[in-house]
């Protein structure tokens, strides 16, 4: 059963931690991974680009000149696609790019990347997330007495406003909860850093 060290704010070691097996070592598939990340991409597409073809275009109704003895060339409309102001061929229009992907592979993949994480020791317990106050120098003395670097994920078992508003400036640094953790996150940030709550909840979820 892995084991990993619990830290505090302080970046001092506070005790340990067991693991479940059937979570943080379940062997990792690269096909299923990518599979993940390619369905969450494409389920954050929203697909809403459009652009009007020549019967939706707004005027033209009128024959911009008589058929024959202008000597230009015959035209029915100005809203033709070889006009300015003319409709678009082939544009873009609304679809749905969501992909479907089942709920055993979606957990299959988080149990996976956890284990990667771990396997890498890009992966980190603090006994609690939960900043006395707002402040972005919190966060920065964290991240330094941890030796996280600056692209990292924190995880919390309940939503952290206090760590939320503290990160909110930082660019390559993401709060979430464990409910809403997902598998492109997990692979995105190089350490991921949950509290002892998170773990427990992550557990009990996909430990089944």
């Amino acid at each position: 059963m892995p084991t990993v060290n619990v830290y505090d704010l302080q970046g001092q070691v506070v005790g340990e931690m067991e693991l479940s097996e059937r979570v943080f070592a379940a062997p990792v598939n690269l096909s299923l991974l990518h599979q993940a990340v390619v369905a969450y991409e494409a389920n954050q597409r929203t697909g809403r680009a459009d652009t009007k073809t020549r019967g939706e275009v707004r005027g033209g109704g009128r024959k911009p000149w008589r058929q024959k003895g202008t000597g230009r060339a015959r035209a029915g409309t100005t809203r033709a696609p070889h006009w300015r102001h003319g409709g678009v061929v082939f544009g873009p229009h609304p679809r749905d790019f969501s992909l479907n992907f089942p709920r055993k592979m979606r957990q299959a993949a988080l149990r996976q990347a956890l284990s990667a994480k771990l396997a890498d020791s890009e992966f980190l317990v603090v006994n609690s997330l939960a900043l006395p106050e707002i402040k972005t120098r919190q966060v920065v003395e964290l991240v330094h007495k941890l030796d996280l670097g600056t692209n990292v994920l924190f995880v919390t078992a309940e939503p952290e406003a206090t760590l939320k508003l503290s990160t909110r400036n930082f660019q390559d640094i993401k709060t979430t909860t464990a409910q809403s953790l997902s598998v492109y996150n997990l692979l995105k940030y190089h350490r991921i850093v949950f509290d002892q709550d998170a773990v427990k909840a992550v557990e009990e979820v996909f430990g089944r």
